[in-house]
């Protein structure tokens, strides 16, 4: 049966009963400055950031090398050259890092891409750096990487992740130069409406939620602010896109399963809203819920890879990645069962969903990587070609 509940939703229900207090851990007490994030070239950007993480990262392995790596901004370029250059800036989700591109922006540089992935302020240190973040830092990084981009290539796109993904849609919105969108589990629309209450709830409290870190591509915990922060960016491109449409091309992927987004509401805000005729939603359900000719759903139930749905972070990752694929070292047991994280890790015959699934005889880890990976890369190809 599944729980509609996202984490945001669990986060405010245990802060507020004042469940939630941090360790004495480094990882939860706020370094003291965040890093600059517009420095005049991509070079000097990676150079800072990853010096910057080296002296303030909450590090989890003996590995620094490793860890710097999977958190810091990166570009690759072109495998190809064009007549006409074209430049993408990849933009991660809350909590997350550029590590969630790995898969991604390799399949772009193979098409003739310059691909560039930000670290968003906040990100890839330690969890308490999401305690004193605001909206603008992140549209600001955001901006100034697009203009950035904008003056070495002749065409830009735009793509994000989650959070990342409203923040290129706000951008894209108001800049009609930007060629398109790669929009990944875009959180237009969360799956509670007491997400409208983190901006209020970070004045009182600090930490939504606390988990073990254990996972060195993202954080697991949470803070109310950057709660709210999200929050903020869902209603800035909502409200941007009930006053227009965007006409440009996109590409979505979308778990009908995702249980931290309204995935309908956000089903039809694509259907509405984004009119180009060579858009396309490639949508992970069990249903065709769609008329719309450019939805292209693809079955999310796959009892032969021990798969129950697609979960929210699924869609970005190949199923040979090195962490999070089938045999990656990292196995997602975080997922919503209460005392069963044990068990998750040392079982073998473990299936696989999105978070807060639950199936009477099954037990559930996070689906980490996309069984439709090719299928994606295919449509990547497509859109941007």
């Amino acid at each position: 049966m599944r729980q509609k509940s996202g984490l945001l939703v669990v986060a405010l229900t245990l802060a507020l009963t004042g469940c939630v207090q941090p360790p004495d851990s480094p990882a939860f007490k706020p370094s003291q400055q965040t890093p600059k994030c517009t420095q005049e070239s991509f070079d000097l950007y990676i150079e800072e950031t990853r010096n910057w993480l080296d002296a303030n990262r909450a590090f989890i392995t003996n590995d620094h090398e490793k860890e710097i790596n999977a958190n810091a901004p990166f570009e690759l370029k072109p495998e190809k050259t064009l007549h006409k250059t074209k430049g993408v800036l990849l933009v991660h989700g809350l909590g997350d890092s550029p590590y969630s591109f790995i898969d991604i922006a390799p399949l772009l540089a193979e098409q003739g891409f310059l691909v560039r992935v930000i670290l968003l302020p906040g990100h890839g240190s330690k969890p308490a750096d999401l305690m004193n973040v605001e909206v603008a830092d992140w549209i600001n990084a955001v901006e100034h990487h697009t203009q950035l981009l904008k003056s070495e290539v002749d065409e830009v796109w735009l793509g994000g992740f989650s959070t990342g993904g409203n923040l290129v849609t706000s951008y894209a919105i108001d800049d009609k130069s930007i060629e398109g969108l790669l929009l990944f589990s875009p959180a237009f629309q969360s799956d509670s409406s007491l997400v409208a209450l983190a901006p209020i709830a970070s004045k009182f409290l600090d930490w939504a939620d606390i988990d073990p870190v254990d996972n060195y591509v993202r954080y697991d915990s949470l803070t109310f602010n950057a709660a709210g922060v999200y929050y903020q960016t869902s209603k800035r491109v909502r409200d941007q896109l009930e006053a227009t449409q965007f006409n440009r091309p996109v590409l979505v992927t979308l778990s009908a399963d995702d249980s931290a987004l309204d995935s309908q509401a956000i089903l039809g805000l694509f259907e509405s809203r984004f009119t180009h005729p060579d858009s396309k939603l490639i949508w992970y359900s069990n249903e065709s819920d769609s008329r719309d000719s450019r939805v292209n759903q693809l079955n999310s139930r796959l009892p032969k890879h021990k798969i129950s749905n697609i979960s929210h972070m699924a869609p970005l990752f190949a199923p040979d990645n090195t962490h999070y694929g089938i045999n990656g070292a990292y196995r997602m047991c975080n997922n919503g069962e209460d005392g069963l994280e044990a068990d998750c890790r040392n079982e073998e015959d473990v299936w696989y969903s999105a978070f807060g699934y639950t199936e009477e005889g099954k037990l559930h880890a996070r689906l980490t990587w996309n069984p439709y990976f090719e299928e994606l890369a295919s449509e990547l190809k497509q859109i941007t070609r």
